[in-house]
């Protein structure tokens, strides 16, 4: 046997033990969300069998509000990502295209904000928006468009400065104004690197706890881990309803991941290579 062969062995035998270690919980999980109550007592790693039922998840989605939390989430989410996205990709234009001292000094300040703690700025911010009666779902997109600028502009500003400044000059040749030339030439250009950031934003924005909970709280605005929180502790020892309940919100962010995982990798080893 080559020496090829055996470390092809080894490294398969290392990556088979580490996905078992990290898809065991995730099996647990979903095992468990199809069980009774007295069949997650009886055997906890074994899989349903005689105690499979369906019902946790149909009580799950009714305590859950799912449809009404489902739509908070989305509606921050998606415009969160949306207004992160092209506010920073118009950002970034700028200051590539504009080679300015003090284009680079507000590229600097991006650089470095990325570098500041959320907890060092929470209590200040929330307590900004109070005075402005932001506490609510768009006040908080304007914060996470905020926080999130600054590494989306990083993103974009090095994918931007590989984009020829010819074909702007052709363009602007041809009586484009600048917000046809960004529409129309250097966003559709940066797809790859929109992908990548838009699947960073959508996973932190839909799982984010901390901001939420201090931003909103009534029962109608609630966000889908908000939502998790306060069903966990109604429900702590029932956990039938608890793990269908897991499930179930995890289930959108595992389905936009699936369909959007080659645009991340593209966009990471496309922004490598230029």
């Amino acid at each position: 046997m080559s020496k090829k062969t055996v470390k092809r062995i080894i490294h398969g035998s290392i990556a088979f033990i580490l996905a078992i270690i990290f898809l065991s919980p995730f099996y647990v999980l979903v095992t468990n969300s199809f069980k009774t109550p007295k069949g997650i007592f009886k055997d906890i790693f074994g899989l349903p069998g005689e105690y499979f039922t369906l019902q946790n998840y149909k009580n799950a989605f009714i305590e859950l509000d799912f449809v009404k939390t489902f739509f908070n989430s989305s509606l921050i989410t998606i415009v969160g990502t949306a207004l992160i996205i092209t506010t920073s990709c118009m950002a970034a234009w700028v200051l590539a295209r504009n080679k300015t001292k003090t284009s680079k000094r507000i590229y600097l300040l991006f650089s470095i904000y990325i570098l500041v703690p959320f907890q060092c700025v929470m209590l200040p911010l929330v307590k900004f928006m109070g005075q402005l009666n932001m506490m609510n779902v768009w006040g908080l997109i304007i914060m996470y468009i905020g926080f999130g600028s600054s590494m989306a502009v990083m993103f974009f500003h090095g994918y931007i400065k590989s984009i020829p400044i010819s074909l702007e000059e052709s363009a602007v040749i041809d009586g484009c104004k600048p917000w046809k030339i960004f529409f129309k030439i250097i966003f559709p250009l940066c797809r790859p690197m929109t992908f990548t950031i838009a699947i960073l934003d959508f996973m932190w924005l839909w799982n984010d706890f901390l901001l939420p909970s201090l931003v909103i709280n009534t029962p109608n605005t609630l966000t889908i881990p908000l939502k998790m929180y306060y069903f966990f502790g109604k429900y702590t020892k029932k956990w039938e309803l608890a793990t269908a309940a897991l499930v179930i919100t995890i289930i959108p962010t595992m389905v936009f991941f699936a369909f959007s995982q080659k645009h991340i990798i593209k966009g990471i080893t496309s922004g490598a290579i230029k």
